[in-house]
């Protein structure tokens, strides 16, 4: 337990994973905590050549810092919520969910070209199966290329030519203060993006779960429960394209859409939900049916045989 002294709080060290541990560490001053800051290095971040999905997926990013938070090193953990696996280590907890940026995905490109009028050939850069699967499916003449590191790292390879464009998170280069670099922003149906995208976690011990909940947003908190029930029915994982997003219509009603992907663009299985917002679990593990029964079940088996 923590009891009177300092929080310390555990982070990449990444400026997007800095700007968003400061904002924890702010609303938790607020509310009357001292806290600390400590940055830890992770699997992901020290391997960038080679994709995630090489590697051992988007928990590489967690992997550390989870072991931090068990060892009682630090005692809050501030991640980016689509880097977060459906299920957790044992003793850990999601404690809270800051209200959610935009979730969309945004275009860079040199002299800002939006899609449509990159040419033939053009190199796109992403490292996501789940942007490059609906990159293809748009635009099957461009050649979609590995792209990984940190936004201003990814932002550097597009400026010196490495690639034509890049596909990023419109809300990691609005929090960086980056989103004059934005050619594009790709619609929701053009780019479903990817479950959790744009909010931040806090994850704790579960024993200190109560610590971080005054930081939570309920709405958020809700639509991020339905996406990861989706990604848990699913048994998403970084070699497998599927997307979801969810919005409260009104204060009682939910509305849900998913896409599996196969990642050559070839096939796309859509599904949409409705349920109510006190059920979000429900209405992720309704989607994940529907998005199965849509022509999802072939991809999946197909991606998993190989």
């Amino acid at each position: 337990m923590i009891g009177s002294r300092a929080i310390r709080i555990g982070t990449r060290g990444s400026a997007l994973a800095l700007w968003q541990a400061n904002r924890v560490r702010a609303l938790l001053e607020a509310c009357g905590h001292a806290v600390t800051l400590a940055t830890i290095a992770t699997t992901g971040d020290r391997i960038q050549t080679r994709p995630l999905a090489a590697v051992g997926g988007k928990g590489l990013f967690l992997k550390e810092i989870e072991d931090a938070l068990l060892a009682g090193t630090i005692d809050v953990a501030v991640h980016s919520l689509k880097d977060v696996p459906a299920e957790l280590p044992r003793g850990l907890a999601l404690a809270a969910m800051l209200e959610r940026e935009d979730p969309r995905d945004a275009l860079v490109s040199r002299d800002r070209v939006p899609l449509a009028d990159l040419g033939s050939g053009a190199r796109i850069g992403t490292t996501s199966l789940r942007r490059a699967c609906q990159l293809r499916a748009r635009r099957p003449d461009l050649r979609v290329e590995p792209l990984r590191g940190n936004v201003d790292t990814r932002l550097r390879k597009v400026q010196r030519g490495d690639v034509d464009a890049a596909v990023l998170a419109l809300a990691g280069l609005r929090r960086l203060g980056l989103e004059s670099e934005v050619a594009e922003i790709f619609s929701l149906e053009d780019s479903l993006p990817a479950i959790g995208q744009g909010t931040i976690a806090i994850e704790t011990r579960s024993a200190d779960a109560t610590l971080c909940a005054p930081l939570d947003h309920a709405p958020t908190s809700t639509c991020a429960r339905a996406e990861r029930a989706v990604l848990a029915a699913l048994g998403g994982d970084c070699f497998v394209p599927i997307a979801a997003h969810a919005r409260l219509d009104g204060a009682r009603d939910l509305r849900l859409d998913g896409l599996i992907g196969a990642p050559d663009g070839s096939r796309l299985a859509r599904a949409s939900t409705d349920g109510p917002a006190d059920r979000p679990e429900e209405a992720g593990r309704a989607l994940a049916d529907r998005l199965l029964a849509a022509g999802g079940r072939e991809i999946l088996a197909a991606l998993r045989a190989l």
